[in-house]
C-alpha cells in the first residue's frame, strides 16, 4: 500500500497558547487537537468565566482569565494567541494584544468586507504575525491529496468539485441567525479558500446563493459557486444545507481530477451532523493499458479536530523561526475574502437576462 504523507509538520519546540474564547469550536476542535498534538495551553479567557473554567477543568489549563487585559498581563513572552471569539470582537481584542504578537484568528476574517479590512488594518498597525484558522487546508484528506499532486501522481490538476447536500441543524449556531450573510460567508468560505490553495487566485467568481423554504429564518443556506480559471480548469461548489430526507442520498465530498489520477474524499463530519459519519478517501491512478481502478485508503483523523493541529502548528513554526511563512496568513486569506465578496457581488448583480422576445 502506498505510504501517503498527510500529517502536518509540528514545531520543533511548542510555545504556550492562550485561548481567547470558550465556545463550542474551542471545546470540540481547538482543545482536542492541541491535546493530541501535545501543545501547551497556558490559559483561557471568556466573558462568561464559568465556561472558561469548565474547559480549564476538563483540559487541565492552569490559568483562567476574567478579561483580555488580565490574560495579557499574565502572558509568557513567547505566547501564541488563539483568538476564537465572534468576528465583531476581533479588532478590539487584537488592539489590546502586545505589538508583534503571533495570533491565530478564527474564521471567517469578518462578517463583512468592512470588518475584513479593519482586521487587516489593526494587524498591520500592531505588527501582528496573524493567520486565519482556515483549517480545512490541513484536513488529512486534503494534505494527502496535496502530497499525491506534489509527487506527480495526479498529473495536471484540471477539475475540483465540492458537493455538500446535508441537513445542517442551524439551531446549534444561534449567533448566525441574525446575520445578513450566512452560507458563503460562514461555510462555503472554507471551499473557496481550499480551491484557491490549489489553483491560486481566480480571474472571476460566479455565484448564486438562495434561501431554503424550510429555513426562512436564516439568510441563504444554499449556494452555487464557480471560480473561473480559464478554459481548461473547472472549479465548482454546490451546497444545500436543507436536505431533510434522512442520511440516504446525502452528499458531502471533495473531488479532484488530474490528467493522470483522481481523488474523492467524503467529508463525513457534515453528514448526520453533529455526530457525523466516517470519512472515506479514494484514489484512482491511471496506468498504461489497464482499466481505471479505484482504491480506498485509510487515513487517521478527520477535519475535526485534526485539521486544527495544522493551523496552530503553522503559527507555532513561524514563531520559532522554522518556517518563513504561514499558509493561511492574513495577506493570503484577504484574497479569499475578496473572492467571497465577489461571490456576493455576482449574486447581487445576477446573470444575463434571457431575451425571450427574440425566441418568438
Amino acid at each position: 500500500m502506498m505510504d501517503i504523507q498527510y500529517k502536518p509538520e509540528l514545531p520543533e519546540s511548542g510555545r504556550p497558547i492562550i485561548i481567547l474564547g470558550a465556545g463550542g469550536i474551542v471545546k470540540d476542535a481547538h482543545l482536542p487537537a492541541y491535546r493530541q498534538a501535545g501543545f501547551q495551553v497556558h490559559g483561557i479567557y471568556n466573558r462568561t468565566i464559568a465556561k472558561a473554567q469548565d474547559l480549564a477543568d476538563q483540559y487541565g489549563i492552569p490559568n483562567v482569565y476574567a478579561s483580555v487585559q488580565q490574560a495579557v498581563a499574565d502572558a509568557p513572552e513567547s505566547v501564541v494567541w488563539d483568538l476564537a471569539l465572534m468576528p465583531p470582537q476581533f479588532v478590539d481584542v487584537l488592539d489590546q494584544l502586545p505589538d508583534g504578537s503571533h495570533v491565530l484568528i478564527q474564521k471567517p476574517m469578518g462578517d463583512s468586507w468592512e470588518q475584513t479590512q479593519a482586521i487587516r488594518d489593526v494587524c498591520q498597525r500592531k505588527g501582528h504575525h496573524a493567520a486565519i484558522n482556515c483549517q480545512l487546508r490541513f484536513a488529512p484528506f486534503v494534505l494527502a491529496t496535496r502530497w499525491l499532486l506534489q509527487q506527480g501522481l495526479l498529473g495536471e490538476l484540471h477539475h475540483m468539485e465540492v458537493h455538500v447536500e446535508v441537513f445542517t441543524p442551524w439551531h446549534l449556531f444561534p449567533h448566525i441567525h441574525p446575520l445578513p450573510r450566512v452560507e458563503i460567508q460562514q461555510h462555503s468560505i472554507h471551499y473557496v479558500d481550499l480551491i484557491r490553495s490549489f489553483f491560486g487566485d481566480p480571474g472571476k467568481v460566479y455565484a448564486r446563493t438562495v434561501k431554503h423554504p424550510k429555513q426562512r429564518e436564516l439568510a441563504s443556506t444554499r449556494s452555487t459557486i464557480m471560480m473561473d480559471y480559464g478554459d481548461e480548469v473547472q472549479a465548482t461548489i454546490l451546497t444545500n444545507h436543507g436536505y431533510d430526507f434522512g442520511l440516504h442520498n446525502q452528499q458531502s465530498y471533495i473531488k479532484w481530477e488530474g490528467t493522470r489520477g483522481a481523488v474523492k474524499a467524503k467529508m463525513g463530519l457534515l453528514m448526520n451532523y453533529p455526530d457525523g459519519v466516517p470519512d472515506q478517501f479514494e484514489i484512482c491512478l491511471l496506468k498504461d493499458d489497464q482499466p481505471p481502478k479505484w482504491e480506498t485508503i485509510a487515513l487517521e483523523g478527520s477535519w475535526f479536530p485534526e485539521a486544527f493541529i495544522g493551523t496552530m502548528a503553522s503559527v507555532q513554526r513561524h514563531a520559532e523561526g522554522s518556517c518563513d511563512t504561514m499558509p493561511t496568513g492574513i495577506d493570503d486569506v484577504m484574497r479569499t475574502m475578496a473572492c467571497v465578496e465577489a461571490a456576493y457581488e455576482s449574486n447581487a448583480t445576477g446573470g444575463c437576462v434571457v431575451d425571450y422576445a427574440a425566441a418568438r
